[in-house]
């Protein structure tokens, strides 16, 4: 037996939905083009942005006579001999000078990652006398300039028999003296519950304990952020390098790349280029493999 549908609800049945209607109006026309020229615009500012960086690479393949006549980033006649000879112009293979600054950028790694969370750790947990007013110092300490303490910092490093090793770039990174990552620990410290904390008080842990096995491992993203920034900002300082390194061979990558400038005769333009792009090497690992830590690192301190 079957059962006959009546016209009036076959007509309701036959009738588009909101979805038929909206499908048959076609797309979105107007919010793809906004997003194309959003995008547009990114990439354009992404290429001036990039511009120097890409005719750096350039002029390294470039000889010495093409460099600053071409101002595009075409390579009609490339030169790779400029990274051989830019390897070996100096007293030392470049690569001297680049395992110099790694072992100043790991020191320094080490000073900040042990000095700056004990440091942080303090400020956000304990409580202890005057400590609103040290941390507030510590803040201020932030825009105090290096052209300021450096002088101090070399009279002191002279009379301890300190210049021309790497002590006085790595020693002070010991004592917590970059209240920048202080205060990005004390921060992320303060995002972490305390219940933490109590509960393995009544356990009978002390403040070490509680550092080391409950702070300590919910800090990765904050410590890898330092890890990162300290690398980059102690593979590219030039001025408190050149100031205490006057030894050649102690020479680190930036103050060897001023080597290749000569103001009393003609400067190596191409193997300059050609080393500084190696020694950007580095820098672009630790932006590729630490980027994520960056952000969350940043991200979950920058709302607290």
């Amino acid at each position: 037996m079957t059962t006959e549908i009546s016209p009036a609800r076959r007509g309701t049945a036959a009738q588009p939905g909101p979805a038929t209607s909206s499908y048959r109006g076609g797309p979105d026309w107007p919010s793809r083009f906004r997003s194309a020229l959003k995008h547009t615009a990114l990439i354009a500012t992404a290429f001036v942005m990039l511009y120097p960086v890409l005719w750096m690479i350039a002029g390294s393949l470039r000889s010495q006579d093409q460099i600053f006549q071409a101002p595009g980033l075409l390579v009609t006649d490339p030169q790779p001999q400029n990274y051989s000879d830019g390897w070996g112009a100096l007293a030392s293979p470049f690569g001297h000078y680049m395992l110099n600054s790694a072992i100043i950028a790991l020191g320094c790694i080490l000073g900040n990652l042990v000095s700056c969370s004990l440091a942080a750790y303090a400020f956000a947990r304990m409580e202890f006398l005057a400590k609103k007013m040290l941390f507030a110092i510590m803040l201020m300490t932030i825009m105090l300039p290096i052209h300021v303490v450096i002088v101090p910092q070399y009279i002191l490093f002279s009379e301890l028999d300190w210049l021309n090793t790497f002590l006085p770039l790595v020693v002070p990174k010991i004592l917590a003296t970059d209240a920048f990552f202080i205060f990005l620990m004390v921060q992320f410290i303060r995002g972490i519950p305390r219940e933490l904390d109590e509960a393995a008080r009544i356990d009978g842990c002390g403040h070490f304990r509680i550092f080391g096995q409950i702070i300590l491992p919910l800090m990765v993203p904050a410590l890898a952020t330092t890890a990162i920034f300290t690398f980059i900002w102690t593979w590219n300082d030039f001025f408190s390098q050149l100031i205490f390194l006057t030894d050649p061979d102690m020479y680190t990558v930036p103050v060897a790349l001023r080597s290749f400038v000569d103001a009393t005769s003609e400067s190596s333009w191409g193997s300059l280029f050609a080393m500084s792009v190696v020694s950007l090497v580095p820098i672009f690992l630790a932006f590729l493999f630490g980027q994520k830590f960056l952000i969350k690192g940043i991200a979950t301190t920058g709302g607290k």
